[in-house]
């Protein structure tokens, strides 16, 4: 009965040691943040131009369309091409 006592109070002793580092650690993240927030400013990235979609070539066009023909027997039509 004793070995069971003190396996059981090694148990939640390495239980809670373990919590509070945890704790620990949690706390020094959260300050490191908070320093590296407060302190180090953020660096500034150059507004870009706001750009329409290139337009798509007409014998790209063409070729797409084309393709959308014989693969769907003539059922299928091109509505809108996109580059992704």
């Amino acid at each position: 009965m004793s070995n069971i006592q003190t396996a059981l109070l090694l148990m939640v002793v390495g239980m809670v040691t373990v919590f509070i580092i945890l704790l620990i650690v949690i706390g020094l993240g959260k300050a490191l943040i908070a320093f590296v927030n407060k302190f180090v400013p953020e660096e500034e990235a150059p507004a870009k131009k706001a750009q329409g979609p290139a337009p798509i070539p007409s014998n790209v066009l063409a070729a797409i369309s084309a393709a959308v023909s014989v693969v769907t027997q003539g059922k299928g039509k091109v509505a809108k091409v996109e580059k992704i």
